[in-house]
């Protein structure tokens, strides 16, 4: 087992993870910025590190401070979190490299699965659905309209290094392809130093569905089924739930069993998530793999009684994973709101103090989140103050309670992003299931 894990996050995560961390027995070091000094996983942490000012590319970025406070701290492993480096090939095989277990996947998965054109190729060869497009990336514009028209239109840009939407552009006809073509490949270029990008069919209105997956050095694989992440605001998630209101028993036994197939195929190691479009036929199609643990991972936790966090340590150890896939059993109904220091008519960020704060409770309620009374939420980092996570034994009755704990969730000093759950837990659509990752678009203009 793990003896000693450094951190290398802030925030809820570097919370829940000191948890698990300490759950197993497991000694915990916190590496923060100087903005974050005041923060809980400082003060919960068994040690904390400084590791640079507020700047998150001189901090929570600088890959050459955290190792140096991995060595200090005489760690043996290093968890990432998600966001920042979590799916940073280059400081996976730096921690490989000098000795600290990553945990999470090995660096070469990540770099796989961080560029999605090739990522669509080698799950393509594992017999993974994929959605008609190119053959990887595409650099000459002729070449381009040529694939498009080949697809079809409308079709969609996606830079190949992309995430958060950024790169990616909807043509829907040939005289906008040439136009939102060269605009994808410049935002690519500007967001990730990589102007790559690739053409695939656009699934007009689909639904987002995950499904959660987790391989060990033995080569065992199993699944945790899906989570229904279509409430989205400008591709990024805001609601997610377990399961899908959507899949039939069919469906979601083909894809666990064809993403089971391709984390045994890669040889993957840890946590990780196969996401994919549905469309409203039922098809559905990969999209990408994220190489860590999720921020939506408590809906998963809810319904099947498993600790990831504890699972990804216990994995990074060398233990097989102790579960079989028919241990593994759906129990009940998961909604998971992020609430998000923002305000909720445009999403424009609301940092600031936060003067009066109290989080719900009761049965089958969890509330993840470093934020408390008199807490600043910081202007540098993401705006999410807390993840609201509500469990009951069926749909109907975990809207019910999530309505309830919205309802009782006090944060006072910023705007929220509360008013609007609130708005979406009562909207008829929403309550009958039927939502697409354009939701907001078509119902909350």
């Amino acid at each position: 087992m793990l003896k000693r894990v450094l951190i290398a996050n802030r925030g809820e995560i570097a919370l829940r993870i000191i948890r698990a961390c300490k759950e197993l027995g497991i000694e915990t070091v916190a590496v923060y910025s100087t903005a974050d000094k005041e923060s809980l996983h400082v003060a919960f942490a068994d040690e904390a590190i400084c590791i640079g000012p507020h700047t998150a590319s001189d901090s929570y970025l600088n890959i050459k401070n955290i190792i140096a406070a991995a060595e200090v701290a005489d760690v043996d492993g290093i968890h990432p979190g998600y966001g920042f480096l979590a799916e940073n090939a280059d400081f996976a095989k730096i921690c490989e490299d000098c000795g600290f277990k990553f945990i999470g996947p090995k660096s070469e998965h990540i770099e796989l699965m961080g560029n999605k054109a090739k990522a669509k190729e080698t799950m393509k060869k594992y017999g993974v659905p994929v959605v008609p497009g190119s053959e990887g990336a595409v650099a000459d514009p002729d070449e381009a309209l040529k694939i498009a028209k080949e697809i079809g239109f409308p079709v969609i840009i996606k830079a190949s290094a992309g995430g958060g939407g950024k790169g990616m552009r909807v043509a829907h006809n040939e005289m906008s392809f040439l136009t939102q073509f060269e605009t994808a490949k410049n935002e690519s270029e500007k967001a990730f130093g990589c102007g790559d990008v690739y053409i695939e069919k656009y699934i007009e209105s689909p639904r987002h569905i995950e499904i959660q997956v987790f391989g060990d050095s033995k080569g065992n694989a199993v699944h945790f089924f899906e989570r229904e992440c279509s409430i989205q605001r400008r591709h990024q998630k805001l609601i997610e739930e377990a399961p899908s209101p959507f899949l039939t028993e069919r469906m979601r036994y083909k894809m666990g069993e064809i993403s089971v197939n391709a984390v045994k195929n890669l040889g993957y190691e840890n946590a990780g998530t196969i996401e994919y479009i549905v469309d409203s036929s039922g098809n559905f199609y990969f999209m990408e793999m994220n190489t860590r643990i999720q921020v939506e991972h408590p809906v998963t936790e809810m319904i099947t009684g498993v600790d990831l966090v504890k699972l990804q340590l216990l994995v990074a150890s060398g233990y097989e994973i102790p579960y079989k896939q028919e241990d593994i059993k759906i129990n009940g109904h998961a909604i998971e709101c992020r609430i998000n220091a923002e305000d909720p008519d445009n999403f424009m960020p609301s940092p600031g103090l936060i003067n009066a704060y109290y989080a719900p409770g009761g049965f089958g309620v969890r509330v993840d989140s470093a934020a408390y009374q008199e807490y600043t939420v910081l202007p540098y980092y993401d705006s999410m103050i807390a993840k609201l996570i509500v469990h009951s034994e069926s749909r109907k009755g975990a809207i019910s309670k999530m309505k309830v704990a919205l309802n009782e969730f006090i944060i006072e000093g910023v705007k929220t992003t509360i008013p609007l759950h609130l708005k979406i837990m009562d909207h008829y659509k929403f309550i009958e299931g039927d939502v697409s990752t354009d939701f907001l678009e078509k119902y909350f203009k």
